[in-house]
């Protein structure tokens, strides 16, 4: 639930995750993002050491970091995923918010 805190909230908004739109705007991030926490019991997401902004305005700039993320979900079950997350942030109202964003992850080769 605290991701929702750093979504845009305009309507430009939108996230998709390895290739496929996920939430095309803000209203379906925040409805997609409470429905999935009521099956998570745990997450553990940690960002690498290998962040880079690149700043494209005072307001915007273009965010690239690598993630791992564990999850457990209620009935105890553990996923560990790990990939790159890009995405255009906005300073607006006295913080920074992501106003677009992707997260992705190595394609399996089987």
């Amino acid at each position: 639930m605290a991701w929702i805190k750093y979504f845009d909230a305009s309507p430009a908004f939108f996230m998709a995750v390895n290739g496929q739109m996920a939430f095309p705007n803000p209203a379906a991030a925040q409805e997609g993002t409470r429905a999935f926490a009521q099956t998570i019991r745990h997450i553990e997401l940690k960002w690498g050491d290998d962040l880079r902004v690149d700043p494209l305005t005072n307001e915007f700039a273009v965010v690239g970091v690598s993630w791992r993320e564990m999850q457990v979900d209620n009935t105890g079950h553990s996923v560990t995923q790990a990939g790159y997350f890009t995405g255009l942030a906005e300073y607006r109202e006295g913080r920074w918010q992501l106003r677009d964003a992707h997260w992705s992850s190595p394609v399996s080769s089987h």
